[in-house]
């Protein structure tokens, strides 16, 4: 199994910025992607942002200009740094990785993190 540990989430003003870190851990052979989803009250899962493994990313419109995501392969983390925070911004963000494991099979499979908690005040 993959196990995915998301830091970095909190309380931040209107404008203000957070740094989120994920960083994986496991009998891990390869991670293709990695990314942020988030989950607003009332709102389905949304992509915030992802990174490919070989370098390529992809935002979502409503944080586009505002954030950017980055990853050190080396250590299987994923950042995302997110500046000019709005209130929409407020939500659980997760962390995602589409990965195979060590051993004969080559099949990815999706993880998840826990989650933490963003919240952003006008």
């Amino acid at each position: 199994q993959v196990h995915l540990v998301e830091s970095g989430g909190g309380l931040v003003q209107a404008g203000g910025s957070l740094r989120l870190t994920c960083a994986a851990s496991g009998n891990i052979f390869s991670i293709n992607v990695m990314g942020w989803y988030r989950q607003a009250p009332g709102k389905q899962r949304e992509l915030v942002a992802e990174i490919f493994s070989s370098g390529s990313s992809n935002l979502a419109d409503a944080v586009k200009g505002r954030v950017t995501i980055s990853r050190d392969n080396a250590r299987n983390t994923v950042y995302l740094e997110m500046n000019s925070l709005k209130p929409g911004d407020t939500a659980v963000y997760v962390c995602h990785c589409h990965a195979s494991l060590l051993g004969p099979s080559t099949v990815y499979q999706n993880y998840w993190g826990q989650g933490t908690q963003v919240t952003v005040s006008s």
